[in-house]
């Protein structure tokens, strides 16, 4: 067992279900502000059970965020240290001012916001939720320089073997960081707009199903309430959910233009940056200026050529505009960029300790083709069947409730899953077209191209692979309890509907909600 390949299972693995709460967080915690806000200025009841329920799912989801999070400081201790000697005088500066400045200040009006229901004045209050949810913004910025620095590195020196920090600004303004902060937060609305559009579906579906809700001979909404569910099925109840799904449709539509847009821009920055990336995710073997829409073959990411890779379908000219904006200009494919990496940075690694039994290996440049170009297409692919059922939901919403079908019910809550696969995909494949190097080197400017680390040096090497199996495996069962938890939990609040963040809907003697079943585990957030 090799525990370079055990490392970087256990990195992908925790890393990936650590960010499918990210883009959650951040999207709904915005969302959730602006809903507060709509109540703080209207004073219509919907807006105030539309933040409350909604609040609980962002908190749920922000504790589980926290707890996985933590583990990724550790792993680059314990797991990659000789990552964390090379980057660490520019990598700790953005994630230390994550912790300090973004973090703390998050977390610090998060509580505000969860204790101050009724304590602090409601414009107080309202700004409470506005600096935790702007903070998580800023925090994805210091990970995101963190990151891009990685795809990018700029503003250092290479001194003693070390990469050392000579201009700030360069690092905190890379170009690449800059275009990817966008595209993550477009991606993350996303996120949040398929997540309130499926649940307030399945809400609209159970009125519909017990009868509470029905239509007229044009199909436009009768709007109906369950006396013996009191104000839990009441007509301000049919208000949150139809208003919820219908924001969430907008915020999803929305959100997919934004993340086109300014995926096209990273993906021209990345065609300069990481050229190989982009040539293993269009599987494009020979220049040319053709977009890849299905290739077959061998697509094999050991293979030093991609010869056997068939196009079946591409568009002429597609992939000049991507990355050129124009349709003739000719983009290098896979053979031609791989003897110029080879002469850069050479064909086998360094004869030297830090490489173990690795040193004097072949080194090879291309990427994993099945993961880049399927991943790329699965990003895509995904994103935009999620805008398209926005669009739908819109249309099929347009009279004031939902059909009274059960399939298209599971349909719309299935439908939660494809931002969170499309946000998934994007990060594997920009992680994984980044192999064989760490640390990316920079072709853009005249020496600091010298500036990478492949990924077989940055590997711990005091820990065996005995003990990287172990933590692999440990850590892999602890997230999956974890997301059981934070399923069941999600599950349990949805079901209790807008009660299950208002406890006193369903006590006619508590309207002021002071008082709250002990078995409701998040009772302490209002």
């Amino acid at each position: 067992m090799d525990p370079l390949e055990i490392a970087r299972w256990q990195f992908g693995i925790t890393t990936v279900y650590h960010f499918l709460m990210v883009p959650l967080t951040i999207g709904l915690g915005i969302l959730v502000a602006s809903l507060q806000t709509a109540w703080y200025r209207t004073g219509k009841e919907e807006y105030l059970r539309m933040t409350k329920f909604w609040g609980k799912l962002f908190l749920i989801n922000f504790i589980m965020g926290v707890a996985t999070g933590i583990v990724q400081e550790f792993q680059f201790g314990m797991a990659w240290s000789e990552y964390s000697r090379f980057v660490g005088d520019v990598f700790g500066a953005p994630l230390a001012m994550e912790a300090l400045l973004a973090f703390f200040v998050e977390s610090t009006f998060l509580g505000l916001w969860i204790f101050g229901w009724k304590r602090l004045p409601k414009r107080v209050h309202l700004a409470t939720i506005w600096c935790a949810t702007l903070a998580t913004v800023l925090s994805a910025y210091f990970i995101l320089v963190a990151n891009s620095w990685m795809q990018h590195p700029v503003g250092v020196e290479l001194i003693d073997g070390r990469a050392v920090m000579t201009d700030a600004w360069a690092v905190f303004t890379n170009n690449t960081a800059l275009v990817t902060l966008p595209h993550t937060l477009f991606g993350a609305f996303a996120v949040a707009g398929g997540f309130l559009l499926g649940i307030a579906w399945f809400q609209l579906y159970r009125r519909r199903a017990a009868g509470i809700d029905t239509v007229d001979a044009a199909g436009r909404v009768i709007v109906g309430e369950d006396p013996k569910l009191g104000r839990n099925r009441d007509k301000t109840d049919h208000a949150v959910w139809i208003k919820s799904l219908r924001l969430g449709a907008m915020v999803a539509l929305v959100s997919f233009l934004g993340v086109a847009f300014s995926g096209h821009a990273q993906a021209q920055l990345m065609f300069e940056q990481q050229p190989m990336k982009m040539a293993a995710a269009e599987a494009a073997c020979h220049d040319g200026t053709g977009f890849s829409v299905l290739s077959i073959g061998s697509l094999r990411g050991g293979a030093s050529t991609c010869e056997d890779v068939v196009g079946v379908y591409e568009i002429p000219g597609l992939l000049s505009f991507l990355a050129k904006n124009d349709f003739t200009t000719e983009i290098k494919g896979v053979n031609t960029l791989l003897p110029e990496y080879q002469a850069k940075y050479g064909t086998h690694l360094p004869e030297d300790p830090m490489y173990g039994e690795r040193a004097g290996s072949e080194i090879n440049y291309l990427p994993l083709m099945e993961v880049t170009y399927w991943g790329f297409r699965l990003m895509i692919t995904l994103g935009g069947m999620a805008a398209a059922a926005a669009a739908v939901a819109l249309w099929i919403t347009r009279k004031g409730t939902v059909p009274n079908s059960k399939w298209l019910s599971r349909l719309a809550v299935a439908g939660i899953a494809a931002p969170f696969g499309a946000n998934a995909a994007g990060w594997i494949f920009t992680e994984m077209g980044r192999q064989p190097f760490v640390v990316a080197p920079n072709p853009t400017f005249d020496g600091i191209d010298q500036v990478f680390m492949f990924t077989a040096a940055a590997v711990s090497p005091g820990v065996s692979a005995g003990e990287m199996l172990f933590s692999l495996i440990s850590l892999t069962a602890i997230y999956a309890v974890l997301l059981v938890v934070e399923l069941v939990l999600l599950t349990r609040y949805v079901r209790g509907g807008v009660a299950a963040g208002m406890p006193e809907l369903n006590d006619p003697a508590d309207p002021g909600g002071d008082k709250h079943d002990d078995s409701d585990v998040l009772a302490f957030a209002y």
